[in-house]
């Protein structure tokens, strides 16, 4: 189990760290972008990310990884 959250905390920095390091002008303005959304706006994008990568997880632990 514990190898299991290593793993997908890895995955994580591991593709955040490709898109600072390959497009930082395109974080940049993502930024920009989330700045001028309203608060619940981006409540809502906060919560849509976290439900998918609930799926995400579920779809992988029901294929058997």
């Amino acid at each position: 189990m514990i190898a299991t959250v290593f793993l997908a905390f890895g995955l994580v920095l591991l593709v955040e760290g490709l898109a600072y390091a390959l497009a930082p002008s395109l974080i940049e303005r993502m930024l920009e972008m989330l700045r001028a959304l309203p608060e619940p706006a981006r409540r809502q994008v906060g919560l849509l990310s976290a439900v998918s990568g609930l799926i995400l997880v579920w779809l992988a632990y029901q294929v058997g990884f």
